[in-house]
């Protein structure tokens, strides 16, 4: 309906939160190991998705769920394989994951 505004609000990042993602994406790309992004504002969460090519899948993506605040912590990254790498209630905490190489594990 015209003049009608809808009754929710997208999540977003706010400049701060983008300055300390794109801090990290910053030197990984310099380093080689990142080469693509993508930011999606949804109505329950907003994503910041790493990609090595713009054709794959994302290997991480940075979460912002204001829904888990008070539990949890509302930030999170996630792995390609779903596996939650770090969630806290800072994102500068909660990126230190990100900052050192991350090693493969075997089962």
């Amino acid at each position: 309906m015209p003049g009608v505004k809808p009754n929710h609000k997208q999540v977003t990042f706010n400049r701060a939160e983008l300055e300390a993602i794109l801090r990290i994406y910053g030197f990984k790309v310099a380093g080689g190991e990142w080469r693509d992004y993508a930011i999606d504002h949804l109505k329950d969460r907003a994503v910041f998705s790493i990609f090595r090519r713009s054709s794959e899948m994302p290997m991480f993506y940075v979460e912002k769920d204001p829904a888990l605040a008070r539990k949890q912590g509302m930030y999170k990254v996630v792995a390609a394989s779903g596996h939650i790498l770090k969630r806290g209630h800072e994102l500068p905490q909660v990126l230190k994951v990100l900052e050192k190489p991350l090693k493969v594990v075997s089962k």
